[in-house]
């Protein structure tokens, strides 16, 4: 058994969900594939990377931006250092300036002088300064068209007292073929975030699928080229699961566009492990008049595992 300083990791995906307890689960195989994804899902979590990690979020402007803990920082840190930087925001630059005598990381190695900051972009990570010994780390994001700085700690309250994950039970039932209709390539849908921002998003095509005798159809948001990414409401919303929606991710279609849509892999947003999130809600076409008994459940901020 895989453990985080001591704990074991059944307990943080939830010891009442660790066997299934809906009799329609017949298949042991899809039982141990989804309670795998479970402990991987929360091994992510818990990353010093990882959502629980986020320390806070600055935004942007034309400027030069001191980094770190003490008071008087333009970006200050709630974890780390007094000093450890400063960012230069120009022309859409984002230059970062290690303070003298400060050992910084940057994507591996030790920065010999100013460093720009790069967003995450597909298939390239986002580039990352690293700093108080490698626990810590800031990042640029872009968000509705804004740019901003992404802080992470390894020492975060959030990560620090993760209260594990919750879950509906496993149910071969809400594993379901669905058709992926493709749209003309190249569509781009704008999609609103938790902050009232508008971000274009790629739409290459809709799934559909059955359920209860109904047909429902699901819009794909973004374009990984490793699978499809579904964003959606339904009505356990507010009462079982995260209020603003969940996401899911698929396969590929298959030659003849058949896709598994498995429920049981739905997840939970990573605003709801922080408040520094800046998450993608769910397009109107995707909220379903459907109650989606499966995956995470709200997350509860309560506990202490690490």
């Amino acid at each position: 058994m895989l453990a985080v300083v001591g704990v074991t990791w059944m307990s943080l995906i939830g010891a009442g969900n660790a066997a299934p307890t809906n009799a329609s689960v017949q298949d042991a195989a899809l039982v141990k594939e989804i309670e795998d994804y479970r402990k991987r899902r929360v091994e992510n979590l818990l990353q010093p990377d990882g959502w629980t990690a986020i320390t806070g979020m600055h935004w942007l402007e034309p400027g030069r931006y001191s980094v770190g803990s003490a008071a008087d920082s333009n970006i200050r840190l709630s974890i780390g250092p007094a000093r450890i930087g400063v960012i230069e925001e120009k022309d859409g630059r984002a230059l970062f300036t290690a303070e003298p005598g400060v050992a910084l990381v940057v994507d591996g190695a030790a920065p010999t002088g100013p460093v720009e900051l790069k967003r995450y972009g597909k298939g390239t990570p986002a580039t990352t300064v690293a700093y108080d010994g490698g626990k810590g780390s800031v990042s640029l994001i872009v968000s509705g068209g804004r740019r901003a700085i992404r802080v992470r700690h390894a020492d975060a309250p959030t990560r620090k007292n993760f209260a594990g994950l919750d879950y509906y039970p496993i149910d071969a039932g809400w594993r379901i073929k669905g058709k992926f209709e493709p749209h003309p390539p190249g569509r781009v849908v704008p999609v609103l975030d938790v902050l009232g921002g508008l971000n274009d998003q790629a739409n290459p095509g809709v799934v559909v699928f059955e359920r209860d005798g109904r047909t429902f159809r699901l819009e794909v948001i973004g374009d990984s080229g490793r699978g499809l990414s579904l964003m959606f409401a339904d009505r356990t919303n507010g009462k079982g699961s995260y209020p603003s929606g969940r996401f899911l991710s698929t396969g590929l279609p298959d030659a003849n566009g058949e896709v598994l849509i498995d429920f049981n892999r739905t997840y939970t947003p990573p605003c709801a492990f922080s408040e520094f999130g800046t998450c993608l809600l769910p397009p109107p076409e995707n909220r379903l008049d459907l109650a989606v008994t499966a995956g995470e459940k709200t997350y509860k901020k309560t506990g202490s595992h690490l």
